[in-house]
């Protein structure tokens, strides 16, 4: 596969350097993750203040819609830029601030109404999520351009093998803080603990050596992204099987942000209990998240696409089917597996069409464009636990991935080239 960034071409003590600075940054983002859990702890902490499965469901869906949604707004401004770090390090703070306010909601909780902090806990994720959006493209585009096509799987692999491997140390020390202190202390300390380590990573993320390249537009008009997006649409039909899996994918992964309630409420685990689940889910993608990375480097990320919506199958096959809280750890880490593969599989995938003129609008397209089924399916998933029940709506999930893994499949078979 050729590189469509022609600027990625930097110093070999640049590229190590960029390496490892950046695989630290991802680490202790995923360190800050264990400890604030989109899927977990966060979901607990809104279960204090109400039993809606709809509103627990969006939590997840908040964070992904906020990573998905702008990234094609931001693109003709990445596009106009000289040098991509000082937009990565302006935008970022804004998903990383929201942890320091959530640890204050938290402490203040037991004085406030409770609608009143169920309105400040969703204000402050959807800061948090648009954080993540507004720095996703360029933040993106950078790692395009500092790290080689040739290990780029690797690398993505690498780094959210680091951030899974802190991550699932978090994720069980939050359960036992959890388990062993009262309210409002056990929430407070573990978003503490979040913002701590986001700091730690933003100073690594800070180190990047970064040279000056030539802007892919010259213009400040956004009329010419527009052009791109339109020509795209009609005419890459690679591009546009690929939208469409990802677009299944967020369906099915609707389902994991209901695992740990579904533990604690219906089979009756603890708050400790879920977070060894939680580890034990971020765990596994340590392992698999170099091996899926040289994988996909070498055989193709479209056959890493189809694994993970198989995947995603058994986990909802298994959540459907089993109650036995033994069986609940095999199942989180294949969802872990799938969420691996919904995340950065896709983005390395995402990053190998086009050239290096239109990558950045690649990107916002891969993203921006499935945003409305990422914030749809928290929704449905929700619906269908209140109609149906909770095995239904994981029953019905592995039909949604059952799909992904046919299209994904079929996608084996398409190979023009320079595409991923």
């Amino acid at each position: 596969m050729t590189d469509p960034n022609p600027q990625s071409s930097n110093s070999s003590s640049d590229v190590l350097f960029n390496t490892v600075v950046n695989i630290m940054d991802g680490a202790f983002f995923g360190s800050a993750i264990g400890f604030a859990s989109f899927i977990t702890i966060i979901p607990l902490f809104v279960s204090q203040l109400t039993d809606s499965p709809i509103l627990i469901g969006l939590i997840p869906a908040i964070h992904s819609v906020g990573w998905q949604l702008p990234q094609l707004l931001t693109a003709g401004r990445v596009r106009r830029l000289t040098r991509y770090k000082p937009m990565v390090l302006a935008m970022t703070i804004h998903e990383r601030l929201p942890f320091a306010a959530l640890a204050l909601l938290a402490w203040l909780l037991p004085g406030l109404e409770r609608t009143t902090a169920l309105l400040l806990v969703f204000v402050l994720l959807i800061w948090q999520g648009l954080g993540g959006g507004w720095t996703a493209t360029v933040w993106q585009s950078m790692i395009a351009k500092i790290i080689p096509i040739s290990w780029r799987g690797g690398f993505f692999g690498a780094q959210s093998s680091a951030a899974n491997l802190l991550g699932s140390v978090t994720a069980v020390v939050a359960g036992q803080i959890l388990e062993r202190y009262e309210s409002p202390f056990d929430f407070t300390l573990c978003f503490i603990l979040a913002g701590a380590s986001l700091g730690l990573s933003f100073v690594f993320l800070a180190s990047t050596r970064e040279q000056e390249h030539t802007p892919a537009l010259s213009e400040g008009s956004q009329t010419r992204v527009r052009d791109d997006v339109r020509r795209i649409l009609s005419t890459d039909s690679v591009f546009l099987r690929f939208l469409l899996v990802r677009m299944i994918f967020q369906l099915g992964m609707a389902a994991f942000s209901f695992y740990a309630v579904f533990a604690v409420g219906e089979l009756g685990a603890s708050a400790g209990l879920v977070g060894w689940l939680t580890g034990v889910l971020i765990f596994g993608q340590v392992i698999v998240n170099p091996l899926l990375g040289t994988l996909g480097d070498r055989k193709g990320h479209r056959l890493v696409l189809l694994l993970g919506a198989l995947a995603g199958f058994l986990s909802c096959a298994l959540a459907g089917w089993l109650t036995s809280i033994p069986a609940w750890f095999a199942i989180f880490m294949l969802a872990g597996i799938a969420s691996v593969v919904g995340w950065t599989t896709t983005m390395v995938i995402s990053l190998g069409f086009g050239t290096a003129a239109e990558q950045a609008t690649y990107i916002g397209m891969s993203n921006t464009l499935i945003a409305p089924v990422t914030l749809v399916a928290p929704f449905l998933a929700g619906w269908c636990i209140n109609a149906f029940g909770y095995t239904m709506m994981f029953r019905a999930s592995t039909l949604v991935f059952l799909a992904a893994a046919v299209l994904s499949l079929s996608m084996l078979r398409l190979q023009p080239a320079a595409r991923p």
